[in-house]
């Protein structure tokens, strides 16, 4: 996955962003509105890095252990916070090497500074990849928690 990570930046993940948003513009079926957006690990900046560049669209972004979310890459979530018009939810595991400790505060210093609407949850005593029933790392209660922050988010922000 890291192989693969490396060759999948932010700017062209925001392209196709871009793309989807314009298909579903297209279609006569889906709901006019603002959209949510949210990402696992390598995901996790994806989903960040949308709602700054596309403001007027992504009113509802989560990550969950989000790797690398402050980074040297152009478009890093942590350089883009306060573009972000609509909420963010981002949660961290407290065991990550991914993201660890040290960048969670120092991304949750960042979140404050630029007025972000959300929230930065630190899941206690879990490991990166907690939310899937398939990893060894797998923490029922706090996968239990994820889903109820997230579908709070989308309610509030997308109804």
């Amino acid at each position: 996955m890291r192989a693969v990570r490396t060759k999948m930046t932010i700017l062209p993940a925001m392209d196709d962003v871009a793309a989807m948003l314009g298909f579903v513009d297209q279609q006569k079926e889906v709901k006019r509105g603002p959209f949510g957006c949210h990402g696992y690990c390598m995901s996790g900046p994806y989903a960040l890095a949308a709602a700054a560049r596309y403001p007027e669209r992504i009113a509802a972004a989560a990550s969950f252990y989000g790797t690398w979310l402050v980074s040297e890459a152009e478009e890093s979530p942590h350089l883009s916070l306060s573009k972000v018009q609509g909420e963010l939810y981002i949660a961290c595991a407290e065991h990550d090497n991914l993201a660890p400790l040290p960048m969670v505060e120092e991304l949750r210093t960042l979140f404050g500074r630029a007025g972000t609407a959300g929230e930065i949850e630190l899941y206690p005593g879990v490991h990166h990849g907690f939310a899937f029933p398939q990893r060894w790392c797998y923490d029922k209660p706090a996968a239990e928690r994820h889903w109820e922050r997230l579908i709070a988010l989308y309610r509030q922000r997308l109804g």
